[in-house]
């Protein structure tokens, strides 16, 4: 595996950090909001990882925002990735 570019890095937690914050508006706690969904709290402690260098990829942004009931669209349109 290749090292990732610092820009990679800051969009990884780009990405991160807008998982975050959706799943707050949703639900504040990862344990509460893991449940619902029927999914590991642990999977979404590293969804919102800043520090993972591996990010998430496009797949679970697309699993997530369809567990938030949004669209991809939705999930990037924001001042985050401009």
């Amino acid at each position: 595996m290749s090292k990732l570019k610092p820009e990679d890095i800051a969009f990884n937690k780009k990405v991160a950090l807008r998982i975050k914050e959706l799943r707050m508006k949703n639900n504040p706690s990862q344990s509460k909001f893991a449940e619902k969904h029927f999914i590991d709290r642990q999977m979404v402690s590293r969804w919102e990882n800043i520090n993972d260098r591996r990010g998430v990829s496009i797949h679970t942004v697309n699993r997530f925002c369809k567990m938030i009931n949004i669209s991809l669209k939705e999930f990037f349109d924001t001042d985050t990735f401009l």
